[in-house]
């Protein structure tokens, strides 16, 4: 047993295995999924109406950058349509 221990230890992490791969996929997905989740959450407790389109372009969202910019505007916003201000869909397409 030890030595199965050993060599996951050794592999992981920076050596590109396929666990780690794995590993940091799940963390990546994790992180996008909390995002999104504090985004409605906030609109919802603000009050601010969230159509189907709105929604789904959210929760389709892959890029945390994005993410974060759409948060920071979920704080002020009246309309969430006003989350992708200045934004074109190719610009956040992931």
């Amino acid at each position: 047993m030890e030595n199965l221990m050993q060599n996951v230890v050794t592999h992981f992490p920076g050596h590109g295995t396929l666990f780690e791969e794995v590993y940091l996929e799940a963390k990546n997905r994790g992180k996008i999924e909390s995002r999104v989740e504090s985004i409605l959450r906030v609109l919802a407790a603000q009050g601010v109406p969230v159509s189907d389109d709105v929604r789904e372009r959210i929760t389709t969202c892959a890029d945390l950058d994005t993410l974060a910019v759409w948060f920071d505007r979920s704080l002020t916003v009246s309309k969430a349509e006003d989350l992708f201000t200045g934004e074109t869909e190719a610009t956040t397409a992931s």
